[in-house]
């Protein structure tokens, strides 16, 4: 089993790739998870371009992403929503319209803020997006709050809750893509 984790944020020192890194060490045994760190690579989608003429980072993202059996996706809140890095690779992934990468995808959705609500409107803006897109999102959100207290000064996860809650989650993330993998 193969998951891809993307980060939302393209900040060096970002909680969210921090807990998609957290991941890592986290996942069921026999599972891998890479982490997607070319977000700021990709180009605003552009239909004029998508297809023949796709820039090399969105061939490669598409790949990726059709690569791994799952995907975890961590998004920061940026004004109550999806940070515009992250909805634009959703953008890109979610076409072409019925071959999309993400068409029938299983993922994840989690979210790191320093404030009290752990990026969950962010959450739910992102899993409306992605059933739209054609993913298979499962249920239930990571809200992360306060992650000034949950990470180390060296971006290590150091809150057993909150890492056990994502042990969690990856654990669900892993049965609900495993069937789906084994039919491909």
């Amino acid at each position: 089993m193969r998951i891809l984790a993307v980060s939302g944020s393209l900040r060096a020192e970002s909680y969210n790739t921090a807990l998609a890194r957290a991941a890592r060490e986290l996942t069921p045994e026999g599972v891998d998870l890479e982490l997607y760190e070319n977000l700021a690579a990709l180009p605003p989608y552009d239909a004029d371009v998508d297809g023949e003429d796709s820039p090399a980072a969105v061939f490669d993202l598409r790949a990726r992403i059709a690569a791994a059996d799952a995907l975890l996706l961590v998004t920061p809140e940026y004004n109550g929503s999806i940070p515009g890095v992250l909805k634009n690779a959703v953008d890109w992934a979610s076409r072409p319209h019925r071959e999309a990468a993400l068409r029938g995808k299983t993922v994840a959705v989690a979210g790191v803020t320093t404030g009290q609500y752990g990026a969950l409107w962010a959450q739910q803006d992102l899993r409306r997006v992605l059933g739209i897109a054609g993913a298979r999102v499962i249920d239930g959100e990571l809200p992360v709050a306060r992650a000034q207290n949950v990470f180390d000064e060296s971006g290590r996860l150091r809150d057993r809750v909150v890492a056990e809650r994502l042990r969690a989650h990856l654990a669900t993330l892993v049965d609900e893509a495993t069937p789906v993998a084994l039919a491909a």
